[in-house]
């Protein structure tokens, strides 16, 4: 089944503001991933490893609410447009094919490969100006 949900981005304080939204939505503590947690080939600067690169607290319903620091090389987010739409889909083909349809007319700003943490993920602007992630976990059945 395919999904999709919010994915805030923040200008270095994503972490007070999942521990915060964690706290409302009575949601376990939780689990930060930092820039300086994954390699990479540009690889995050020293000075902004330990930057929220991914976090994730349930909502209810199969909606998780998701989020990440932007490192200074994204450009400092922009309040009321520091957000996607996450879609996470059931296969490699249905990536390909959404990332295909939503990029017509848009922007690749990242093309469909396989992530540091294993999954299958893209993302790119729609010809409308919205920012989407595309993501396919690999290990998925």
């Amino acid at each position: 089944m395919t999904t999709i949900n919010p994915y805030l981005t923040f200008n270095g304080n994503c972490e007070e503001a999942f521990n915060f939204y964690a706290s409302v939505f009575d949601s376990e503590s939780p689990m930060f991933n930092r820039f300086n947690d994954f390699p990479s080939e540009d690889g995050a600067p020293n000075s902004e490893g330990e930057k929220i690169m991914h976090v994730a607290i349930p909502l209810g319903q199969g909606t998780v609410l998701m989020g990440s620091d932007a490192l200074q090389a994204m450009g400092t987010p922009v309040i009321g447009d520091n957000f996607s739409l996450s879609l996470q889909v059931d296969s490699r083909a249905d990536a390909d094919k959404f990332y295909a349809g939503l990029s017509a007319g848009g922007q690749a700003t990242m093309p469909m490969a396989q992530a540091p943490w294993g999954d299958y993920f893209g993302m790119l602007t729609d010809q409308f100006g919205i920012q989407w992630m595309i993501n396919h976990v690999q290990n998925q059945a």
